[in-house]
């Protein structure tokens, strides 16, 4: 699937906003420096219903990652 085949919403700046409408300006500074903080998370269907795979974990790892760069979220 390419990139302009994408349906749904995604999450920018805080706020839901519709894929095909997601802009990042061409300076951002973590487009040029890397200077960002990214988590992943996955959830499985399970008997008790949904489940998300190890979530302190992965939220403490980005709290962490956030405070290395100083910042606060």
């Amino acid at each position: 699937m390419g990139m302009d085949d994408r349906d749904g919403v995604i999450w920018l700046d805080g706020e839901w906003v519709d894929w095909r409408e997601a802009k990042v300006h061409v300076l951002t500074h973590t487009l040029h420096y890397g200077m960002g903080v990214f988590e992943g998370t996955r959830a499985y269907e399970t008997s008790d219903g949904p489940a998300i795979f190890r979530l302190q974990d992965h939220t403490d790892r980005l709290f962490r990652s956030a405070h290395i760069l100083n910042m606060k979220i």
